[in-house]
């Protein structure tokens, strides 16, 4: 009989370490999801935004079209084009901090560092499906396992 091992809640919070104002996170991830109501601050601040969207989609439809569909549908996106992250990133006296903070999106208001240390990759990087209680085959965890 196959059980699912479920994670120690305790356990898990201490995979998640208070910020360090390394600038990791916003140097990594490259493309934040938005909320309608965020994108025309992030524009008017001169953040990059952006929407997933194909050549074949473009062909068929008009970019307005393309964009109003990704607004209504929560697709749009705050982007990094670079390694250098953010555009609101900034280093002051060896410490990085958001220009905007306190007006900063959703999404980045909800993160919870995993990058300072190697903890939470060292647990579920390589197979990030075992957060889901399953092994990389898609075979629910045993409690021997």
């Amino acid at each position: 009989m196959n059980t699912l091992k479920v994670p120690d809640e305790a356990a898990l919070r201490t995979l998640f370490t208070p910020c360090r104002q390394c600038g990791t996170c916003c140097k990594s991830y490259r493309k934040i999801a938005l909320h309608p109501d965020e994108v025309h601050f992030i524009k008017k601040m001169g953040g990059h935004v952006g929407i997933d969207i194909s050549l074949n989609q473009l062909r068929e439809r008009s970019m307005e079209e393309l964009e109003a569909e990704a607004l209504a549908q929560g697709q749009v996106y705050m982007i990094h084009p670079d390694e250098k992250g953010c555009i609101f990133l900034q280093k002051v006296n060896g410490r990085y901090r958001c220009k905007i903070y306190h007006h900063r999106p959703r999404t980045c208001r909800g993160f919870r560092c995993t990058l300072a240390d190697t903890s939470f990759f060292d647990l579920f990087a390589r197979d990030s499906i075992h957060l889901l209680g399953q092994d990389r085959f898609g075979r629910a965890f045993t409690a021997s396992e």
